[in-house]
């Protein structure tokens, strides 16, 4: 193991311009101070990755790495979503880097973390996720629905750590390892357990964000809690047949309960709990096509197999 490891860190940005100055001045302190320390090597950066932003966030990025040695950039071809960008940022990195820690760019994620995750690095750790240790400053919503999509995921059988999402340090093994995963379906959080190594966790306390936006409004949390879902679990499938089974054994009984109706001639006064029953069964069998359905789209996509992500500049290549 490396005394002082090159350190990436690799932030995914999508119109990030009101937070971009905030976070560069706070990172450069923080990396000065790891490298005046010796905790990293002097050709540790930041690399910040623009997912497609249509505000200036990729001009602001330029400029700034032009200023600052400690600071590089990608920039996508097109918008490709947060998974994306950072599955980029992280595949680029580990050409340069020995460990790479991925954060969100609007300083919600403790940078003070980093130093406990490059202590257990140096301890033998090849992945460090950054834990929540509560969820005080969420509302209840937010709250409830987050911390019930992770209990969720474990009753699926998905092996996705708790409270985490993608503040995590991972070494430069571990990223060429990952690199043989070809999903086009991306849920990096539930990915990387699966690679293995030795890993522990590093508990913080989440931030408010500096400003700007969320850029997971409540449909993008839902899409991107469903892509989990599907991505890692047929029990959804298996699910379906269970409640065909249980469908199954409850028309037994209407055939019966039918059948004695129809001997004692009251087979109008029946008609209410028949069209409820037909109209219960249709709605099953729509939600069914629909999960199966689900299944099929995303076979689709990985079949096809095109390119997860473009880079169409690299200012670390173009500095050199």
């Amino acid at each position: 193991m490396k005394e002082k490891p090159i350190l990436y860190v690799v932030i995914p940005c999508y119109n990030e311009e009101e937070v971009l100055a905030e976070t560069t001045k706070q990172l450069k302190v923080k990396m000065q101070k790891l490298i005046k320390d010796k905790n990293i090597s002097e050709k540790s950066k930041v690399m910040y990755v623009n997912d497609g932003s249509k505000d200036k966030t990729w001009e602001i990025i330029k400029d700034i790495a032009a200023k600052e040695k400690l600071f590089t950039g990608i920039t996508l071809s097109r918008n490709r979503g947060h998974q994306n960008a950072l599955l980029g940022g992280l595949m680029t990195a580990k050409n340069y880097a020995d460990v790479v820690i991925s954060m969100d760019a609007d300083l919600q994620d403790d940078i003070n973390a980093i130093d406990e995750m490059l202590k257990k690095y140096k301890d033998g750790c090849e992945i460090v996720y950054g834990v929540r240790s509560a969820r005080k400053k969420d509302t209840f919503f937010k709250r409830f629905t987050a911390e019930g999509f992770y209990k969720f995921m474990k009753f699926l059988g998905v092996d996705c750590v708790y409270n985490h999402a993608d503040y995590r340090l991972t070494s430069k093994k571990v990223l060429e390892e990952f690199a043989n995963f070809k999903e086009v379906n991306l849920f990096l959080r539930g990915m990387f357990p699966l690679v293995g190594f030795k890993t522990d966790v590093v508990y913080y306390e989440r931030n408010e964000r500096f400003a700007g936006e969320s850029k997971y409004p409540l449909k993008k949390m839902l899409n991107f809690a469903w892509d989990g879902i599907t991505s890692f679990s047929v029990k959804p499938l298996r699910l379906i047949c269970t409640l065909g089974f249980i469908i199954l054994l409850i028309s037994f009984g209407i055939m019966i309960y039918s059948l004695v109706r129809k001997l004692t001639g009251n087979t109008v006064s029946g008609w209410t709990f028949l069209s409820i029953s037909i109209w219960f069964i249709g709605a099953i069998q729509m939600i069914s096509i629909g999960i199966i359905g689900e299944y099929v789209g995303k076979m689709y996509s990985e079949t096809k197999s095109r390119p997860r992500y473009i880079i169409s500049e690299n200012l670390e290549e173009k500095n050199k």
